[in-house]
């Protein structure tokens, strides 16, 4: 231990800082969460490096610095995602490369604020940039708008510089005021992830080059909730107003501006922006090109009719997985799929009854059909088991428990039930729900499956719409059993906020708990890691109890493109970055 060095991080560092220095010095946390906590307050990559070489390794070094997986016909060996474009980007190769791409919601179009699908928001982003990019190892890093952040000493004001050469695609500087603007606008929307977090007005833009953001509370992840991984957050014009369309003002500041859209066939072709901070792109364009299902964009892929693929299953992806000439790229991931219950409307109301079917999941069974092994089984919570977090101690894992199910009914006084469970057509999705079917059925309980299309399955089943007259209903009249898919997020903060928070605006099990919500506040409140996991412990184990809605496993994501095709990167919320895409 190099105290000497470690000292003098010490007094150059803030409380945030020091807590985190301290519980990386002390063994509390392993080198992987240290930069990837370190990340999100705003360290520097020297900084870190310095701190883990005065401490020595540690035990968990393997592996830790590794970026997220690319695979070449099935095999597992991680080689990182691929560099964007800019001073290290290779030489121009020029020509388009196609991307097949799920069909977005038409209902919202490409609305940046109100998007709530993979397609759009991989349609969108590649003029749209955020303000806190991804990097290399699936973590945010300063690759997006902002050069660098940092949060005063208790986390309720955070200061984001922009970057100096960041323009609009008309040459105009992008200022802290589109900054200021854009989080107003999600504000006024009630944004899944900031809903709570900041107010119109919370962004201080008297300085055109910082954004200074004052917190309704103090929050220790806030650079994720305006990251690439809240994908609403995109920042636009400062006279951009919500409801206004990408192809309505196609005038982004990232890597491609939008040539023409197909909002029938969901195709979007872009062309390079020559005015874009990272440098001019290898190719000359990309196309963005919608599929109905699943199975056509595989078929697309191996018959080589598109370059790459935003995003493919287990179950029909098989050719993919074992062709030789196809990279697949794994990046980090959280996604699941949330089996929600409404909780204040129809036979689900008694947790009990709830429990009862969570009691019934054969979570392995799922893994191993749907995911051939590439899952995690959950257990009715939203916390993967790598964050620094997660408790494994909170409760117990959930197996199939048939008796266990019919001992849970017969004491919430239920005979029987006969329910619905609404899906979305969406990848292993109906797959799932028929295995479901056929765990519950082994308690005496009687689903049936009702598969929509998914821009149908959102507004129909899943949110028709808030109660306006009861916060506690902000999905009224939701299907009282379905299941939803989630995309990752590096921290559970949305999951927590939107979907289980009392009001919050992807509840579809209208869970209101006011100990949740306390709890909530706790966490998002917490400048450190030991108090944050003392709130999650608490979480885990309410929402086990609750079971607003079961997660039976979170997935790996699986994306990819032809061997011909480098310097793609890829998210587990579905971007397709291709700013430093070329093609031989």
């Amino acid at each position: 231990m190099d105290w000497k060095r470690l000292d003098s991080a010490r007094e150059s560092s803030g409380p945030i800082e020091v807590d985190l220095i301290e519980a990386y010095a002390q063994g509390r946390i392993n080198r992987r969460n240290f930069v990837k906590r370190g990340t999100i307050i705003g360290l520097s990559v020297p900084f870190m490096g310095a701190i883990i070489a005065a401490c020595g390794d540690d035990d968990d070094s393997s592996g830790d610095t590794a970026a997220p997986g690319t695979e070449t016909a099935g095999t597992e060996a991680p080689a990182g995602t691929e560099a964007p474009a800019g001073s290290d980007a290779p030489a121009s190769s020029g020509g388009v490369i196609v991307v097949a791409n799920q069909q977005g919601d038409a209902n919202s179009g490409l609305d940046p604020v109100n998007m709530l699908d993979l397609g759009t928001y991989n349609v969108v982003s590649q003029s749209f940039e955020y303000l806190v990019g991804v990097g290399d190892d699936g973590n945010i890093a300063d690759t997006g708008l902002a050069s660098e952040w940092a949060p005063n000493d208790d986390a309720t004001v955070w200061t984001f510089t922009l970057r100096e050469n960041a323009t609009w695609a008309d040459g105009s500087p992008v200022t802290s005021a589109d900054v200021a603007a854009t989080l107003d606008r999600l504000a006024e929307a009630n944004n899944a992830a900031l809903g709570g977090v900041i107010d119109v007005g919370s962004t201080d833009s008297s300085d055109p080059t910082k954004a200074v953001v004052t917190l309704l509370q103090a929050n220790g992840n806030f650079p994720v909730l305006v990251s690439i991984f809240n994908a609403q957050s995109l920042i636009t014009p400062v006279d951009y107003s919500s409801g206004t369309t990408l192809d309505e003002r196609p005038e982004g500041s990232g890597a491609w501006v939008l040539d023409s859209w197909d909002a029938a066939t969901f195709t979007a072709k872009f062309v390079r922006n020559a005015n874009w901070w990272g440098g001019e792109t290898p190719l000359d364009g990309i196309e963005i090109r919608g599929f109905a299902d699943i199975g056509t964009q595989v078929t697309a892929m191996q018959s080589r009719e598109v370059d790459a693929i935003q995003q493919f299953p287990v179950i029909g992806g098989e050719g993919l997985l074992n062709d030789a000439n196809f990279v697949v790229l794994t990046p980090p991931s959280a996604n699941h799929r949330q089996v929600w219950f409404n909780t204040q409307q129809g036979q689900f109301t008694d947790k009990l009854v709830r429990q009862a079917i969570a009691w019934t999941l054969d979570r392995q069974q799922m893994v191993d059909t749907l995911w051939a092994g590439r899952a995690e089984i959950g257990n009715d919570h939203p916390v993967l088991s790598s964050l620094p977090f997660f408790d494994d101690s909170a409760v117990e894992q959930r197996t199939p428990d048939p008796e266990m199910a019919k001992q849970l009914l017969a004491d919430a006084g239920v005979d029987s039930i006969t329910a619905v469970c609404e899906t979305g057509d969406l990848q292993e999705i109906p797959q799932l729900a028929a295995i479901i079917q056929q765990n519950a059925a082994a308690a005496g309980i009687n689903l049936t499956v009702n598969t929509q299309s998914n821009s149908t399955f959102y507004g129909a089943a899943w949110c028709p719409g808030p109660n306006d007259s009861d916060e506690s209903l902000p999905c009224d009249n939701a299907a009282e059993f379905g299941i939803v898919d989630y995309g990752h997020r590096p921290v559970p903060d949305v999951y927590f906020s939107s979907a289980l928070r009392t009001g919050g605006p992807w509840n579809s099990s209208n869970f209101a708990n006011a100990e949740f919500d306390q709890l909530l506040l706790d966490y998002q409140g917490s400048i450190d890691v030991d108090s944050q996991k003392a709130a999650v412990s608490q979480m885990q184990s309410l929402l086990w109890d609750e079971v607003p809605a079961c997660y039976p496993y979170f997935y790996n994501f699986l994306g990819g493109h032809d061997a011909s095709v480098t310097g793609v990167k890829a998210t587990s919320l579905g971007h397709t970055i291709l700013s430093g895409a070329s093609k031989s």
